[in-house]
């Protein structure tokens, strides 16, 4: 059975439509997520609704505790994580009220941890394609069903906060191909990856960066007017994707066979504490 977690980014506090439901709070090996676990059914598939930020948004980008989050949701038994995020866009064509399915990043972030593994028991997982292409269509298409306007891929570049982009950044991630920037999804989908959970990220548009020669200052004023437009389509998003993961098997693309060959070190040589941390995340190889 599938269950699916949803990371509800700046404008996504609930999941809407929920059946059953029920709060829990989970204590992990790497501590507390940044809130508790809101858990229920939608169309007969259970879903665990996680705010990224905590409800009230009390945790700044920077200081999320990524490993916390995607723990509690794999500990919470799910096999799918669906991430909403707010972010700017570095194309004319990808305007603000458009959702992206972001199907690349650039990780620019400083200092946060970026596996469940070290020294004592080391991995390498490929994040050649670091989110899920099955569950990012699915995603998409409910998007499209809730009236957004989609585009099917986007590389995300992903900086530290908590303070915007200068012009100078803003032009040279634009440069390098970049479709979109925000702070949150890495080392988020690494760890997803590590924990053998399908991972699609939902980007909404709220602003052109500060490249735009008619938008060269991000308006947080405005960026709230579009996070409120998106919200409602953001919603409805999240509460079709239950039912278009009902009848779906496994992932074809290996998401939940991530560690299959990638734990290196042998298991003679294995640091017992640290193993005993991981088998929450990564029992089924250990």
């Amino acid at each position: 059975m599938r269950k699916l977690g949803v990371i509800g980014g700046s404008g996504v506090y609930a999941v809407e439509g929920l059946a059953d439901t029920r709060t829990r709070a989970v204590d992990t090996p790497w501590g507390m997520p940044s809130d508790a676990l809101t858990e229920g059914a939608v169309d007969g598939v259970e879903v665990a609704f996680l705010p990224r930020h905590g409800r009230g948004h009390v945790h700044s980008p920077s200081e999320v505790p990524f490993r916390a989050n995607v723990a509690a949701l794999k500990m919470a038994g799910c096999t799918d994580v669906l991430a909403v995020s707010a972010v700017g866009s570095f194309r004319e064509e990808m305007a603000p009220g458009h959702f992206v399915a972001v199907d690349q990043f650039v990780d620019r972030t400083k200092g946060r941890a970026r596996s469940f593994f070290g020294t004592g028991c080391v991995a390498h997982v490929s994040l050649a394609h670091p989110t899920c292409a099955r569950l990012s269509a699915l995603a998409a298409g409910a998007a499209r069903e809730a009236g957004a306007t989609v585009h099917d891929a986007g590389t995300y570049l992903a900086m530290e906060g908590p303070a915007f982009s200068t012009v100078a950044e803003s032009r040279l991630y634009r440069s390098w191909g970049c479709d979109v920037i925000g702070m949150t999804n890495m080392p988020e989908a690494a760890l997803c990856r590590e924990a053998e959970m399908c991972y699609a990220a939902l980007a909404m548009v709220t602003d052109y960066d500060s490249w735009h020669p008619e938008h060269d200052t991000v308006d947080i004023a405005a960026i709230v007017a579009t996070l409120g437009g998106n919200a409602a389509r953001a919603r409805a998003t999240v509460a079709a994707m239950p039912a278009r993961l009902a009848d779906d098997g496994p992932c074809p693309h290996g998401c939940d066979r991530a560690l299959e060959h990638a734990v290196m070190t042998k298991p003679e040589a294995r640091d017992p504490a640290l193993v005993d941390r991981l088998r929450a995340v990564a029992g089924r190889v250990l």
